[in-house]
């Protein structure tokens, strides 16, 4: 008799669980607390799907930083290859854009969510929305609270696709922690990743400015040994702070040295593409008749955003020195002050400690439940080492729970 396996949680991890069980052979039962699966997907997507990343394996794997090591198994079973593959199957094609980054040809979500929920139909996956899990009765089943009352179910092996805390309103909101803490698992605290981060701007700025992206700027800042470190990206003002592309890539180390140290500093270099030297001689043969402000536009093309952190980061009688104001055009210092709430972020750290689970990613102390995508206690950076890991954490849980005990 086949397995029958029961999926918790919509997301890319719990779908790729539940079309890994089924093709082991598992009867299988996707469970969600929403009217609908994969919203988180479609969100993320909304700018463009970023399925995974084409830079070599080797480096690829480098992105999980201390979770390198548990994580290289899970990759090396659905990799970046594979997972074009596996998106070709569904009849979307990728590309590899000029970042490296991965994506649909059409760069939309909802294509390819919608041919895979087809596919998980036609190959017998059961749906069950607007059903949130409560935990397991005494005798073992699973409780699951809908809108026409409680019901009890009974699974041979339980696949938890939970998320995180990020974007709650998505179905990520974090309720599952104190049922497992009541079981005896550890769990990290979950913190926010991939994220922005405040910073002190004055009223006048941030009500002039929050929205205005900038780019091209390169980031310079220090890892966690003290290392300078830097990398050339865009990012974007916000009322509160700043965010973007290149602060995410980083977001977990500046976390990390805000929680230890109580803020994190970083330096931008607004100008990239000229020296200091360069800048310090436009500067000094602008013509003084013309305003600072036309000054600076004319013979370096700064201007918005850019002149306004400059105006920020100054006091006024540093604005008319030249040498000032080339040093801050190429290090403009900038302190952070905490990362944005968690439900803000893209995705979040912490989460269920890897050495709870097994190789197939059941947990030690309740067998038959195995765990995947970012309830896990592991992060990543976006530009796909995010989603192409959720997806093989899935594909690993699901094959393993539908062959636990030998019942596929």
């Amino acid at each position: 008799m086949n397995a029958r396996v029961h999926i918790i949680g919509g997301g890319p991890a719990g779908l790729m669980a539940a079309e890994a069980a089924r093709e082991a052979g598992a009867e299988v039962d996707l469970h969600d607390r929403l009217g609908s699966v994969g919203r988180k997907l479609l969100i993320a997507g909304k700018g463009g799907l970023n399925l995974t990343h084409s830079e070599p394996f080797e480096c690829f794997v480098t992105r999980y930083g201390e979770r390198r090591a548990q994580i290289e198994p899970w990759l090396r079973k659905f990799d970046a290859d594979m997972l074009r593959a596996w998106a070709a199957g569904l009849g979307v094609d990728t590309f590899v854009g000029s970042s490296g980054r991965v994506f649909p040809r059409d760069l939309k979500a909802a294509p390819l969510l919608r041919a895979w929920v087809r596919r998980l139909r036609a190959q017998g996956v059961r749906f069950h929305v607007n059903q949130q899990w409560r935990g397991w009765n005494e005798d073992g089943t699973l409780a699951f609270a809908t809108p026409a009352g409680d019901i009890d179910v009974r699974a041979d092996a339980t696949v938890l696709a939970l998320g995180g805390a990020s974007w709650p309103v998505l179905g990520s909101d974090g309720r599952w922690l104190p049922v497992l803490a009541a079981r005896g698992i550890d769990i990290a605290p979950l913190r926010p990743s991939n994220c922005g981060f405040d910073i002190r701007w004055s009223a006048h700025f941030a009500q002039r400015h929050a929205g205005d992206p900038l780019k091209p700027v390169i980031l310079h800042w220090s890892d966690h040994a003290g290392r300078a470190q830097q990398r050339q990206g865009e990012c974007v003002i916000t009322q509160y702070g700043i965010e973007g592309s290149l602060i995410y890539a980083f977001s977990a180390v500046l976390r990390d040295a805000i929680e230890t140290r109580g803020q994190a500093h970083i330096t931008l270099d607004l100008l990239p593409e000229r020296r200091l030297a360069d800048i310090e001689g436009a500067l000094a043969r602008a013509p003084g008749k013309r305003s600072l402000s036309e000054r600076w536009r004319r013979s370096l093309g700064v201007a918005g955003v850019k002149a306004g952190l400059m105006r920020e980061v100054l006091a006024t009688e540093s604005l008319h020195d030249a040498a000032t104001v080339a040093r801050t055009l190429k290090a403009l210092p900038l302190s952070l002050l905490r990362p944005r709430p968690i439900e803000e972020a893209i995705s979040s750290a912490g989460g269920v400690r890897l050495d709870m689970l097994d190789e197939g990613l059941m947990l030690r102390q309740l067998p038959g439940v195995f765990c995947a995508g970012e309830m896990l206690d592991w992060e990543a950076p976006t530009g796909g080492y995010l989603l192409n890991a959720c997806l093989a954490s899935g594909r690993l849980a699901g094959d393993a729970a539908a062959r636990w005990r030998g019942g596929a």
